[in-house]
């Protein structure tokens, strides 16, 4: 007798309304980040960088301690001297940097560049993790550093190079936490949302002193101003944190990995559609460059099923 092996209908049903779920939850999280880059690039119209990344830190760490009470999940904080550095480069060094990049810079060519945090937690996982780069990894890195240079231009020093820098920076930042949160996650365990709500609001204090020191002109509290720096926190921060970590905890980790590369391409299409951003020739294939790159790496991660750390979201 052959015996077949058991299902359950109604397992295999809730399995697949679960999948549906996450998907659409990731199309809508791509689109939330995707137009973020162009509320962040808004919002400097009417407040300079570090108050608004202050603003929008502190109050997205609010909001995210306040689902927390409502999900009835646990406040404590563990390990505050990791979580302390993780804030600094986690929400501190990433939002400082890439407001300021988004000052003078096209919000398109700043959202791709800052999602090259991939190609630099590859390099940066190598001497401190001990994870070496691999077979098609090389392709993607130079893929990656064709890219940057088609991007920067370094042949052209003036205009914007400034805030291609500064989006360098934001990738390096969001690479370095990434991989301080995998190293200490490997020796202690962590909740998800905990730890990313009490790193926002440690590098939110933080952004919120320089914004203090540092000069800077009066915000225009216009209801357009409140209109972008309402979405950039409520759905960019608190929203998208969330439905990131729903996302990861319902779908392989490659597939999630692989879509959330759609956000830089969707900053790109909403800042062309509303700010009337154009690449050039060169920029564009420096993009096209890079986004094969995060689809190879991403494809590999795929194949493998690697695991996709919390951190490769955005703030």
């Amino acid at each position: 007798m052959i015996r077949l092996p058991f299902t359950n209908p109604k397992s295999e049903l809730r399995h697949s309304r679960s999948a549906r779920g996450a998907l659409a939850a990731l199309v809508v999280l791509c689109l939330i980040w995707g137009y973020t880059w162009v509320a962040m690039k808004e919002a400097l119209r009417f407040a300079d960088p570090f108050d608004f990344a202050a603003i929008r830190t502190v109050s997205g760490a609010l909001l995210i301690f306040a689902a927390m009470l409502w999900l009835k999940r646990p406040l404590a904080l563990r390990a505050a001297p990791r979580v302390l550095v993780l804030g600094l480069f986690q929400t501190t060094g990433f939002n400082a940097f890439v407001s300021w990049a988004l000052l003078a810079g096209a919000a398109g060519k700043t959202a791709v560049l800052v999602y090259t945090f991939p190609f630099w937690t590859l390099l940066l996982a190598w001497p401190l993790l001990g994870e070496r780069v691999r077979g098609g990894q090389w392709l993607a890195v130079a893929l990656a550093a064709g890219g940057l240079v088609l991007v920067l231009e370094p042949w052209h020093l003036a205009g914007t190079f400034a805030s291609n820098l500064l989006a360098l920076a934001t990738a390096v930042s969001w690479a370095v936490s990434a991989v301080l949160a995998k190293r200490w996650r490997l020796q202690q365990e962590l909740d998800l949302l905990a730890l990313t709500a009490w790193q926002m609001l440690f590098g939110g204090i933080v952004l919120a002193a320089i914004a203090i020191v540092v000069p800077s002109r009066p915000i225009e509290w216009t209801a357009y101003f409140w209109a972008v720096l309402i979405y950039a926190t409520l759905f960019g921060t608190m929203a998208g944190w969330l439905l990131w970590l729903f996302i990861l905890n319902r779908l392989p980790a490659g597939i999630a990995g692989l879509s959330i590369m759609a956000v830089p391409a969707l900053g790109v299409l909403f800042s062309r559609l509303q700010l009337a951003e154009r690449p050039g020739a060169v920029e564009l294939a420096g993009m096209l460059l890079i986004g094969a790159s995060l689809a190879l790496l991403s494809w590999r991660a795929l194949r493998g099923e690697q695991r996709v750390e919390p951190q490769a979201g955005q703030e």
